[in-house]
């Protein structure tokens, strides 16, 4: 239950605090464009900055309603880890430009890889879909297994 409160915690976090930043781009674009996709010599630089906007807002909500928080979250990690590579080529190893990146590169990947916890609606769908099939008895799949592995092999004897 605490684990899931630091989730719920970590991803209204990046999420509420992400957020405006896609709003910003998409005030102005073109000089987003300018700023930080011309630089880095990337095709289509309006399209990726739009791209790039659309990933933080829709990410920020999936993160915020836990409504396919571990895409949500990818999507955000794959924008940020532009922005650290934005900064060190155009910055080096400044530290004040990368601690914020990095924080929620960070972050993001944690939900990626724990997913958004009790409190989220991904947590209600999978709870609901596993009392439609029953409970989840991890005995049944290891007795499958078990016959699985019993069988011969229909390639061992084919001559």
């Amino acid at each position: 239950m605490i684990k899931s409160l630091g989730f719920l915690l970590l991803r209204l976090s990046i999420g509420i605090m992400l957020i405006h930043h896609g709003y910003e781009k998409l005030d102005s674009i073109e000089n987003f464009a300018d700023a930080f996709v011309r630089p880095l010599h990337i095709p289509f630089p309006v399209t990726m900055s739009y791209l790039a906007a659309f990933s933080e807002i829709f990410g920020s909500w999936l993160l915020i309603t836990g409504l396919g928080t571990r895409l949500g979250a990818l999507a955000i990690m794959g924008t940020v880890s532009f922005g650290i590579y934005h900064a060190i080529m155009t910055s080096g190893f400044n530290i004040y430009l990368l601690e914020l990146l990095v924080l929620y590169w960070g972050g993001s990947a944690c939900v990626v890889l724990n997913g958004g916890g009790m409190f989220s609606i991904d947590h209600l769908i999978k709870e609901k879909s596993s009392t439609e099939d029953g409970p989840e008895d991890p005995a049944r799949h290891l007795a499958g297994l078990e016959k699985l592995s019993q069988r011969e092999s229909p390639w061992e004897n084919a001559q």
